[in-house]
């Protein structure tokens, strides 16, 4: 059983140099996600804007609290994409360590590891060990969960989380609810959470006044980006219509290492880029899986997401930034994705 995982996990990540992406004009939209985006929402209303390496070491002024998105790290991953995937882990969080703000916690949306191994979860805990941060939340990815349905993860960052690690906890105001929906995934479907996990998700909801900030972080986008790819989650609609009648709710996701955005109503959506490797802009490639750039190009297209909370006037402010400095940039909407 674990051999045809790894079968499949080889397959998935494969290295992509030679199928006819358009890697200039790839690194070109990525380019101009990397260089980041601040977003501010006020009642729903999202209002947004590049930022210039100036500005990145305002971003968080004037906010109650910050705290820092960082997903797909895959340690333990050495193919060509990325042959030292713990020194991008280690310059992501050197660059949490020199923001003028210390975050209040850091976040990471899952697949930690490359094939669940204990060497690559000590590796993870070692790097992330020299954060600023005062503590770290996770969900799987389903990299974590390859050889042993995720029973080592939830070892040693599930403890008090329920079912496959789905837990809640609120954070000066806000309510964060981290889901699992990469549980009993198949290659190349789609995320699931799950019957249990619904019910459990509109019970602690529940007697939350509408005023209260949400903010729910899953591996897996929740929201439909690609299904070819299995870019999305099956029962996300269920599970977003318990959100509708709070006043601001922010969807922060990984998995497809690339930034994506879009606005319903008054849910906010984003992925998160990878520390590990980029992939492939959705439909350019016959799959998805890592994707080989120049050396000299790849830390533009990793990096971290800042997210800061301002309570006096109920916004939340996303700040993308890459690992490198990403250069000249031309402000386009390659990154994100509009409403539907």
């Amino acid at each position: 059983m674990i051999d045809k995982k790894q079968d499949l996990i080889d397959q998935k990540l494969q290295d992509l140099n030679n199928d006819g992406v358009d890697r200039r004009g790839f690194l070109k939209c990525m380019a101009w996600a990397g260089t980041g985006l601040v977003w501010t929402i006020s009642g729903g209303i999202p209002k947004s804007r590049a930022f210039a390496k100036t500005a990145d070491r305002s971003a968080g002024k004037g906010a109650d609290f910050t705290f820092v998105q960082i997903s797909d790290s895959h340690i333990g991953f050495n193919k060509p994409a990325n042959p030292d995937v713990t020194a991008t882990l280690q310059t992501a969080i050197n660059k949490i360590k020199a923001m003028p703000q210390k975050p209040d916690f850091i976040i990471h949306t899952g697949d930690l590891s490359q094939l669940s191994k204990p060497s690559e979860f000590d590796t993870l805990d070692q790097v992330l060990k020299g954060a600023s941060a005062k503590q770290v939340h996770f969900v799987p990815g389903e990299h974590d969960m390859l050889t042993d349905n995720g029973e080592q993860y939830l070892q040693r960052y599930g403890k008090g989380t329920k079912g496959a690690g789905w837990y809640s906890f609120d954070h000066k105001g806000v309510h964060f609810v981290g889901l699992v929906n990469v549980a009993n995934l198949k290659a190349g479907g789609m995320g699931s959470l799950g019957h249990e996990q619904l019910e459990w998700f509109e019970d602690d909801l529940k007697g939350r006044s509408a005023s209260t900030p949400i903010v729910l972080f899953a591996h897996i986008p929740l929201w439909t980006i690609y299904p070819d790819w299995g870019w999305g989650t099956d029962d996300s609609e269920q599970a977003l219509s318990y959100v509708k009648r709070f006043g601001s709710v922010t969807v922060l996701n990984g998995h497809i290492h690339q930034i994506r955005q879009k606005v319903e109503g008054k849910v906010s959506f984003h992925t998160a880029m990878s520390t590990a490797f980029p992939q492939p802009a959705p439909g350019t490639a016959p799959s998805a899986g890592p994707m080989k750039v120049p050396a000299d190009q790849l830390q533009r297209v990793l990096g971290i997401t800042d997210v800061n909370y301002l309570v006096s006037g109920r916004s939340l402010a996303v700040v993308d930034s890459p690992l490198g400095d990403p250069g000249a940039s031309s402000a386009g909407g390659g990154g994100s994705t509009s409403g539907s």
